[in-house]
């Protein structure tokens, strides 16, 4: 019999892996488009549930027959603009050239951010064209949900569209609050950032999946065969599976699916709410599949940046959705 191989687990493309510095994912890159609107969102992992949808993609090989759908639940409470970042093109690369804030009545923003009484630079003082681009500056609202948190979250969001539309979208929008419906449709795929689960300091073998040495082994059941040569670096290489934390990395979903956005959060609340999150609030999104982090992480949305343009941006009918609840049976939901 040919002997099985087993590849190492753990892609060596991403490292060091160190925990994350902040649980707010950080954006580096924003998708182009030509459309004048923000290009992102935010809410709250609520957990996974399951429906029966009907496949109606043209060119699907199940096309009318219904599958069986894992989903994941993020509650979206809206999100308020309270600033505009102006950037300036140098040679060094984008420099924020200004910000402008708005006299906040947040008492919860304000233990997040100080707001200072002597600006008097406003929105309408500033020239687009001696701008490069501008981006939003908006906060959360996880009071409105029950997650227990009061403490917003601050982050920027890129705007579509030419110099002189981002000016005048964000100049409209300073001061109002953004909802999930006017950025995302049913159908849309989007990219999802966030932090996964931390799951702490672990061995290699549940680090990097290892195989497991023979008990006669001279030294440790669990620990790698070899640490490779040192003649010729004098060290031990980072390929080597070794010991150390896992989880808490920052990660990234691309293309994920939006199936479903609701209005009525009642037709998706199960009796006793959701383990480790509680009962949902606000509009929702259910997304195909999972997806990274624990309940109650914050997940940013965004436009895709490699898009599969062999996917339509058409969502599925659901027939039926099944919420499980505390007590292991399931409910049926509209």
């Amino acid at each position: 019999m040919g002997k099985g191989k087993k590849p190492r687990s753990g892609s060596m493309g991403v490292w060091p892996r160190k925990r994350a510095t902040s649980e707010i994912a950080r954006i580096r890159v924003w998708a182009k488009n030509k459309e004048v609107k923000p290009l992102g969102f935010a809410g709250y992992k609520v957990g996974m549930t399951h429906a029966i949808v009907t496949d109606n993609r043209p060119n699907s090989i199940t096309k009318g027959e219904e599958l069986f759908m894992p989903l994941t639940i993020i509650e979206c409470p809206p999100i308020k603009v309270f600033g505009v970042n102006c950037y300036q093109q140098t040679p060094y690369g984008f420099t924020l050239s200004s910000t402008i804030l708005l006299p906040s009545t947040d008492k919860h923003l304000s233990k997040s951010i100080s707001f200072s009484k002597k600006t008097t630079k406003t929105l309408e003082s500033i020239k687009p064209e001696t701008c490069s681009h501008f981006k939003l500056l908006v906060h959360t609202n996880p009071a409105k949900t029950g997650i227990g948190k009061k403490k917003p979250e601050i982050f920027e969001l890129a705007i579509g569209g030419d110099t002189q539309a981002q000016y005048a979208y964000a100049k409209n929008i300073l001061g109002k609050e953004l909802h999930i419906k006017d950025i995302f449709t049913q159908g849309n795929h989007v990219d999802l950032l966030a932090i996964t689960k931390g799951k702490g300091f672990q061995g290699p073998v549940r680090r990097f999946g290892i195989s497991l040495k023979q008990h006669k082994s001279e030294k440790g059941v669990r620990e790698p065969g070899s640490l490779g040569g040192w003649r010729a670096q004098g060290h031990v290489m980072y390929r080597v599976a070794h010991a150390g934390q896992m989880g808490y990395h920052q990660r990234t979903d691309f293309n994920k699916w939006i199936i479903h956005i609701g209005e009525k959060p009642e037709n998706i609340n199960i009796k006793g709410g959701y383990l480790h999150y509680g009962v949902v609030k606000n509009p929702y999104i259910l997304i195909k599949g999972s997806v990274q982090g624990p309940a109650k992480r914050l997940i940013k949305m965004i436009q895709p940046r490699r898009p599969n343009k062999k996917i339509p941006n058409q969502a599925p009918v659901i027939e039926y959705l099944h919420l499980s609840t505390h007590q292991g049976k399931t409910r049926e939901a509209a």
